[in-house]
């Protein structure tokens, strides 16, 4: 899947081949990361990478979502956005996302989750769209309340990350709000 986002940028699905770029931009933005995705001191270089590229291939192959690529203009990645898995029972899902620091502030996440939202509700004609974040990180939090998505409520100590826990708010969308924007 190819999307054309403002500015030139696009989303796309990972190949095998972007398994040295993403563990390089990962591991770049490992301070910047650490704080918020747990699975980031477990990437340890590039094989760990291809083992994330060939779990969201599968995924692809499950009709469970995807993970994209987010492309700048000159074909460099800058970044994460994808589907963590689709509820097909309940027309639901999820959307998890990062970019790298040097990325942030221009609209790019904003706009990549605005495609993934389309493409939910307009393809696959879902219902419901969550978005969860840390209490703190204050960017993350940014897209779904730029985005239209309604705070439900904290998930305390929500997610493990090493020895301490991260209290999440929960965002959701519903197809209604989207349509009624």
């Amino acid at each position: 899947m190819w999307t054309d986002l403002p500015g030139g940028a696009r989303l796309r699905l990972f190949e095998e081949s972007d398994a040295d770029e993403l563990f390089a931009l990962s591991d770049r933005n490992r301070r910047h990361l650490e704080p918020w995705l747990p699975w980031v001191p477990q990437t340890h270089g590039p094989a760990d990478s291809l083992e994330f590229i060939r779990i969201t291939r599968r995924q692809v192959a499950d009709n469970d979502g995807y993970q994209l690529a987010i492309v700048e203009p000159g074909g460099e990645i800058a970044g994460v956005a994808g589907f963590h898995r689709i509820d097909w029972a309940n027309r639901a899902t999820s959307i998890g996302y990062w970019l790298a620091a040097d990325r942030q502030g221009q609209g790019l996440m904003t706009a990549a989750v605005r495609a993934l939202i389309d493409h939910a509700f307009g393809v696959w004609g879902l219902h419901r769209i969550e978005i969860v974040a840390a209490v703190e990180n204050a960017r993350s939090r940014a897209v779904p309340e730029r985005l239209g998505f309604r705070e439900e409520g904290v998930r305390r100590d929500g997610e493990r990350h090493g020895e301490r826990y991260l209290d999440l708010v929960v965002y959701a969308l519903l197809e209604d709000d989207w349509r009624g924007r």
